[in-house]
C-alpha cells in the first residue's frame, strides 16, 4: 500500500447533515471546520482555522436535532461532528439566539461606524444587519473604556470597540511567538494590554492582529483615516522582501473613486499591503516587512533617459545601448534578483553566452532587521535569486574575477551595484528604476518599471512560481525591462549586419 493510500485509509469519513443537506466530515472536525469545508459558512468572531479554540463570542451557535426527545444547542467552534449528526444552523430558534447574542456584545460598543477604519469589512457590522438588525434593548449608558491606547509604535487599540474575541493575544502565543499581548480584568472591564515582560514593538508580525481583529479595535498608526475600504481595490501581488516571496494583496484607489482636486499621486499610490492566502508558501500571515512596501516602492523614481548624464529620449538611449553593445569585444552583464521570471527569460534569450552574466543581491539586510525566523522570514533579501541562479552565476565578492580589466563594457540591471567596481576604461549601461548617484554617470541610463507596474511571476527559494500583477500604469519615459532586452538584442543584430 503506497504512502498515499495509507494516509487516505487513515482518514475516517462521517456521514453526517447540515440543514438537510448531506455531507462528509474527517474524524476529528469540528461542526464549524466541516461546515467550512462543505462551503457552509456559520457566523464567528473569536474563531479562526490556525488559532486555539476559547468558545468565547457564542455566535457560532447550532441546534442539534435528535430523533428522540428535545433538541440541544452547542457552539459549532468547539463541538466535534458525530456519524448522523444532524445540524441545523438558521433555524428560528438559532436566529433568535443569535440575536440575542449580538444585542450582548454591541451592548457597550460605541457604534461610530461613520469614523471607523473597518467600517465596510467590519464582522460585528456585517452580522449585525444579517443576525439582528435592531437597536439597541438597553437604555442605560454605555461602558467608556480607553481610546487610541498604544499597543506599539505601529499599533493603537480602542478598548470601547474591542469585543475580547482575543484573536490577537493567541496570535502573539501560538503564532508569532512574541507573547507580547494579554488580557487584564474582567467581565466589562476586561482589556487587552501589553505583557509586561515582553515589547510587541519587536514582534514582527505584529500587524497580522489588525487583521484578525473583527471589529476596528486594533488600527495601523501610519494608515489611521487613510481611506475608506470601499475606495480601495486589492491587486494579487509577491512581496520582494526575501526569498520565499509570500503572497500579498495591494490595496489602492479604484479608478472610479480617482482624487481630482488633490494631489493626483494619490490615486497611484499603495494605501495598505495585506495576505493572500497561499498554503504552498506563506499560508495566511506575512510579516511586517510586506505591510511597508510603500515605503520600498514609492522612493524617489528614476523617470529619465540619460547619455553621459545628458537627458534623451528612452528611444535614443535605447538605439545607443544597442551600439554600445554591438561593438564591445568582451562585455559583462549583472544580472538583477529582482527580476521577473519573464524578465529574467527575455535577458537570457537576448545575450544569451554572448555576454555573460553574473546575479547580484540587489538587497541585502537592513541593520536592525531579522535575517531569519521560525515563520516566514528567510536570509535573503531577493525576491527571485532561485530563478536568476538557473540562469548564470552568483557575482563573486571578488568582483575582479567576474570583470577582469578586459572588460570593456559592463551592463548593469537593478540596484545594489557600485560602478566604482567597473573596470577602468569600460563603458557602463544602467537599467534601473530609483535615483541613483551612478545613473548619471553611465554611458547611458534607461529607467525601468516596477513591480507594481508590470505583471509577471517570481520563483521562491523552494521552487514554487507566484504571479504578481500591475497595479499602476507606467510613467510616459520609463520602461519594462523585458522589451528594452528584446530592442537591444535587434539593434546588437543590425550592428552584426552591418
Amino acid at each position: 500500500m503506497s504512502d498515499v493510500t495509507t494516509l487516505v485509509a487513515a482518514k475516517k469519513m462521517l456521514d453526517f447533515a447540515i440543514d438537510g443537506v448531506a455531507m462528509q466530515a474527517e474524524d476529528g472536525q469540528t461542526v464549524i471546520q466541516a461546515a467550512r469545508a462543505n462551503g457552509v459558512h456559520i457566523p464567528h468572531f473569536c474563531w479562526h482555522p490556525e488559532l486555539s479554540v476559547p468558545g468565547n463570542c457564542r455566535i457560532c451557535m447550532v441546534e442539534i436535532v435528535q430523533e428522540t426527545g428535545d433538541p440541544w444547542f452547542d457552539i459549532a467552534c468547539n463541538m466535534p461532528v458525530t456519524t448522523g449528526m444532524r445540524v441545523l444552523t438558521n433555524s428560528e430558534m438559532i436566529k433568535a439566539l443569535r440575536k440575542d447574542t449580538m444585542q450582548f456584545i454591541t451592548l457597550n460598543h460605541p457604534v461610530d461606524c461613520g469614523i471607523c477604519n473597518k467600517s465596510g469589512e467590519c464582522m460585528l457590522q456585517d452580522y449585525h444587519y444579517e443576525l439582528n438588525g435592531a437597536a439597541s434593548l438597553s437604555r442605560d449608558p454605555k461602558t467608556h473604556a480607553t481610546k487610541f491606547f498604544p499597543l506599539s509604535d505601529r499599533i493603537m487599540l480602542d478598548n470601547e470597540r474591542c469585543i475580547m474575541c482575543t484573536l490577537c493575544v493567541r496570535f502573539t502565543n501560538e503564532v508569532s511567538g512574541s507573547k507580547a499581548l494579554g488580557a487584564v480584568n474582567r467581565g466589562d472591564h476586561a482589556l487587552i494590554r501589553p505583557a509586561e515582560d515582553a515589547d510587541f514593538n519587536l514582534d514582527v508580525y505584529s500587524d497580522n492582529v489588525i487583521d484578525l481583529c473583527p471589529v476596528g479595535a486594533l488600527l495601523s498608526t501610519e494608515l489611521l483615516s487613510h481611506a475608506r475600504v470601499w475606495y480601495l481595490q486589492a491587486t494579487q501581488s509577491v512581496c520582494p522582501g526575501c526569498e520565499r516571496g509570500c503572497s500579498i494583496e495591494v490595496w489602492h484607489r479604484k479608478h472610479e473613486w480617482k482624487l481630482n482636486a488633490l494631489d493626483p499621486q494619490l490615486n497611484t499610490r499603495i494605501d495598505r499591503v495585506t495576505p493572500h492566502e497561499n498554503p504552498e508558501v506563506n499560508g495566511l500571515w506575512v510579516c511586517n516587512k510586506a505591510r511597508d512596501l510603500a515605503h520600498l516602492f514609492e522612493r524617489p523614481r528614476a523617470e529619465q533617459a540619460m547619455q553621459l548624464g545628458v537627458a534623451v529620449e528612452l528611444a535614443e538611449a535605447t538605439s545607443a545601448a544597442a551600439q554600445l553593445i554591438g561593438a564591445a569585444r568582451n562585455p559583462r552583464a549583472i544580472v538583477s534578483s529582482w527580476g521577473s521570471n519573464e524578465e529574467l527569460a527575455a535577458f537570457h534569450a537576448a545575450f544569451g553566452d554572448s555576454m555573460p552574466g553574473f546575479v547580484k543581491a540587489d538587497h541585502v539586510p537592513l541593520p536592525g532587521e531579522t535575517i531569519e525566523d521560525h515563520l516566514l522570514i528567510k536570509p535573503d533579501k531577493n525576491p527571485n535569486r532561485k530563478a536568476a541562479l538557473a540562469l548564470y552565476p552568483a557575482l563573486s565578492e571578488r568582483v575582479h574575477e567576474a570583470l577582469p580589466a578586459s572588460t570593456d563594457l559592463v551592463l548593469v540591471w537593478g540596484e545594489g551595484f557600485d560602478s566604482a567596481r567597473v573596470p577602468a576604461g569600460a563603458k557602463v549601461i544602467r537599467l534601473s528604476s530609483y535615483v541613483h548617484a551612478d545613473n548619471a554617470g553611465a554611458d547611458v541610463f534607461i529607467p525601468i518599471s516596477v513591480q507594481t507596474e508590470r505583471s509577471g511571476h517570481y520563483t521562491n527559494f523552494a521552487g514554487v512560481v507566484t504571479a504578481f500583477h500591475a497595479c499602476f500604469p507606467v510613467k510616459p519615459g520609463i520602461a519594462h525591462a523585458e522589451p528594452v532586452f528584446a530592442a537591444l538584442s535587434a539593434g546588437i543584430a543590425a550592428e552584426w549586419r552591418a
